[in-house]
């Protein structure tokens, strides 16, 4: 295969086994940072993710977005000669990333204790609903129930209405960037220190819990239950949306002592700029609804556009609530290249930019979402040195 890759991870080979979201979207950032993926897919299926939400020539935008520089290699895992490649190729990769309900490998023969055997050093990232242990191990489980469970969509929405989702599969996404997170450390264990592979094992419940902040403490010394406050910070002055003459929606955060005199000023009233209970959040806070009348009022005699200059001269943080068309028009976003452009036939498609940045060894796009199979040869040939006969063979048997 063709190793010259660019980026910090380039060197690093990656086997993904899964589907969907949270394991291949781990693998996503890994192959946008140089690494090579193997992505291993149902014969004749693929990942389901080629066909969700809206596509073009039949193929999913959020495919071609999620799978850009990995390479598609289609293997029957439920048969044994295709349980035999994974195994070859897990003893070739030094991660192997995988999201299947927990025990699934083990009956496919491609278990912890298999693989670890054939290759000590794979680190192994298992990616799951509610981890590989645990009375609700064997549950099935997705981003939305992850979101649930781990307390996230009960502190979402506004207080009089039930809770909603963020309009993202957050769940998912958080727990691939701690899938990211683990399989680096492991990797930095078995290359710096010398040591062994491991297993990585990522719960979704648990990734969504990890981001409560304090709500387990606050319980735990005060029996406080954080609840949903729509689009304010509760304990925090001020920071909230406002509703600008233009009906559109804008936030500001003027919560620092000296911000919040810049912006009382700037709205037209010193005297709750000089105003000595509200020199500290603290004092801020009891008074925030009469602080919210006051901006609610400013916003709405202005238009976005005059409100947000106003609060750029006062050197306030404030930002309109961008939809995706002002982010794909936005400056900022256009200067530091995070809204690209890839040729996708006769056209091209835009697609967001690689995060994080690195000055010395930064990703880069190389390929949108393979098409299904279309790496077979490359990796059974190249990789494995499987003949060409033979791997008619297996296409022949429906084996890949």
């Amino acid at each position: 295969m063709n190793e010259a890759r660019r980026g910090p991870l380039a060197g690093v080979q990656v086997l993904e086994l899964g589907s969907l979201v949270a394991g291949p979207y781990a693998t996503s950032l890994m192959a946008l940072l140089g690494a090579t993926v193997i992505k291993v897919e149902p014969p004749g299926e693929g990942d389901p993710l080629r066909n969700w939400r809206h596509r073009l020539d039949g193929t999913s935008l959020w495919w071609l977005m999620q799978s850009r520089n990995k390479r598609s290699v289609t293997i029957d895992l439920k048969v044994p000669e295709g349980q035999a490649l994974a195994r070859r190729l897990a003893e070739r990769c030094q991660v192997l990333v995988e999201n299947f309900k927990p025990g699934t490998l083990e009956g496919w023969g491609l278990g912890w204790e298999v693989l670890h055997a054939a290759n000590p050093k794979l680190v192994m990232v298992r990616v799951s609903g509610f981890g590989q242990t645990g009375p609700y191990r064997e549950k099935p489980g997705f981003g939305s129930i992850a979101e649930a469970m781990g307390g996230l969509r009960q502190l979402t929405g506004y207080p009089d209405q039930p809770p909603v989702r963020t309009g993202i599969s957050i769940g998912d996404s958080i727990a691939a960037l701690y899938a990211t997170i683990g399989a680096l450390s492991a990797l930095r264990e078995v290359e710096v220190a010398g040591g062994e592979g491991q297993v990585v094992d990522v719960a979704l419940t648990e990734a969504v819990f990890s981001l409560l902040e304090s709500t387990l403490p606050e319980f735990d010394l005060f029996g406080v239950i954080r609840e949903r406050t729509g689009a304010t910070l509760p304990g925090i002055a001020v920071s909230n949306t406002y509703r600008s003459s233009d009906g559109s929606y804008l936030v500001i955060a003027g919560n620092g002592d000296s911000i919040f005199r810049r912006l009382m000023n700037m709205v037209g009233r010193p005297d709750l700029a000089d105003d000595p209970d509200l020199r500290t959040n603290a004092g801020r806070v009891k008074r925030d609804a009469e602080i919210d009348d006051v901006l609610n009022a400013w916003a709405s005699g202005l238009t976005v556009d005059e409100a947000l200059r106003r609060l750029d001269e006062a050197k306030v943080p404030a930002s309109k609530i961008y939809d995706i068309s002002d982010i794909a028009a936005d400056p900022q976003f256009l200067d530091r290249g995070m809204v690209s452009e890839f040729p996708l036939g006769d056209r091209t498609l835009k697609v967001p930019g690689i995060v994080p940045r690195l000055s010395a060894t930064p990703g880069a796009i190389e390929w949108l979402g393979p098409a299904l199979g279309e790496h077979n040869r490359e990796v059974l040939e190249g990789l494995l040195g499987l003949a060409p006969d033979e791997i008619d063979r297996l296409v022949a048997a429906g084996v890949v």
